[in-house]
Order: structure tokens, then C-alpha cells, then sequence
């Protein structure tokens, strides 16, 4: 059964990764939903990231399972972007996603 996250980004414009070649790149609700969705559905956020490792071959492949049925929508409340993700993805999975994408800026309000 799917889960689905709710996620906020209370300053959009500081969510952004470590690293800025995987991080978010959007600076709007609709354009963050679908950054995300994208990294849940394929696994090109993933493969970029395994290929920045110390030994790629030791990736444990658990970190690349994608849902290509994975939705994500977006709005903008005040300043802040509130996602909703509904995805089969576990949470471990899920987490480093968003911690690639949006750094340590982003805050998980419910899980259903």
C-alpha cells in the first residue's frame, strides 16, 4: 500500500543539496513537485548520485528502487512549498531523496 508524505519547504529558495548537481533546481511549487516525482519514478537522481561514490559497485541496490506510479503534487502557502508524495518507496529510501534534493531544509509534517 502506498504511503504518502507530507512534506514543507519553509524557504524554497535554501532547499537545495549538498551537491548541485543533484540537488532541487526550482524555484516553484509545481516545478519542485515535479523534480521529486521524477526522482522517485526513475532512477536518474540515483544513478548520479551512485556514480559520485567512493566505490559505486558497493551501492547497496535497495537505494535505487524507483514506483513509476509515484505522484507528487505541489502548492505554495505564503512563502512556504508543501508537497504531497504518494509513493510505494520506503521511508529510508524516500528520506535520502529529499536530503539529496533539498539538503537539510525540508520538514516531514504527516505520513499516511
Amino acid at each position: 500500500m502506498p504511503a504518502q508524505y507530507h512534506i514543507s519547504l519553509p524557504d524554497p529558495s535554501k532547499a537545495r543539496g549538498n551537491d548541485p548537481d543533484l540537488s532541487f533546481h526550482s524555484q516553484s511549487a509545481g516545478g519542485f513537485a515535479d523534480e521529486l516525482q521524477d526522482a522517485l519514478r526513475s532512477g536518474t537522481l540515483f544513478e548520479r548520485w551512485k556514480a559520485k561514490q567512493p566505490d559505486p559497485d558497493a551501492v547497496e541496490p535497495q537505494w535505487g528502487v524507483t514506483d513509476p506510479d509515484a505522484t507528487v503534487t505541489g502548492e505554495q502557502k505564503d512563502l512556504r512549498i508543501n508537497l504531497v508524495a504518494t509513493t510505494r518507496i520506503d521511508s529510508d529510501v524516500f528520506k535520502q531523496r529529499l536530503r539529496l534534493l533539498a539538503g537539510h531544509h525540508w520538514e516531514l509534517r504527516d505520513v499516511r
